[in-house]
């Protein structure tokens, strides 16, 4: 009699049916689960932020994360859902620490509450080569969801900007967010060039060019 194929990748205690609180060495199927995803993640930043997605296959991001390829479908539906998972949380991330910055900030000096956020905002995504190749290049031209994801994701950026920028003292209420978005655009070049140069100036410098911009944007009349 043929013996049951098993998966030297799959986690043991694991079984098609099994109730979904099983746990196995103390740690249950979503806390598992969790795990997986976060390998997957990690993996897809590497190899998405390094060799390209378009060049990176499901068996390297097995092989990059020591998982399966039953294990990367039982999670997503293909790689694309992978870096829109990578995306969101890299924005997501890059939100909390900026929101962090600025709550620490003294509100009464916009131009320090400005170089907190901007400085907050490099710190998060440009020190990382592969967040910055995932953000600014590979997640672009995938595929029509995933760019109405990413334009959907810039707008999130310009609302929250818009409504960040209004509680300030000193600043003037926008009635529309294009200002926002250009404030947006200008930042992503800025940065995807200082971040992929050999040489560049000093970080500083560049926060304290785009905490201009802010300020100067946020106190500006509208030009509607």
């Amino acid at each position: 009699m043929k013996a049951p194929h098993t998966d030297r990748n799959a986690e043991p205690g694991w079984a098609p049916g099994e109730a979904p609180d099983r746990s196995y060495g103390g740690r249950s199927l979503p806390d598992r689960r969790a795990d997986r995803r976060k390998r997957f993640r990690d993996a897809g930043l590497e190899l998405f932020g390094t060799v390209g997605f378009a060049r990176t296959t499901i068996s390297a991001l097995c092989a990059e994360a020591g998982l399966s390829r039953r294990q990367f479908y039982e999670e997503y539906s293909g790689s694309e859902e992978l870096m829109v998972e990578i995306y969101d949380e890299i924005q997501s991330t890059t939100r909390d620490r900026v929101d962090q910055a600025v709550l620490a900030a003294d509100h009464a000096d916009l131009d320090v509450v400005a170089y907190a956020a901007m400085s907050a905002y490099i710190d998060s995504v440009a020190t990382d080569p592969r967040s910055v190749r995932c953000l600014f290049v590979e997640a672009g031209g995938i595929s029509e969801t995933m760019e109405k994801h990413r334009i959907a994701g810039r707008d999130d950026w310009s609302k929250y900007l818009v409504s960040a920028i209004g509680m300030l003292p000193g600043t003037r209420r926008w009635t529309i967010d294009y200002r926002a978005t250009a404030f947006i655009g200008s930042t992503t070049a800025v940065i995807h060039r200082w971040a992929t140069s050999d040489e560049r100036p000093d970080r500083a410098e560049i926060v304290a060019l785009l905490a201009h911009l802010l300020v100067q944007f946020a106190t500006d009349d509208d030009p509607a």
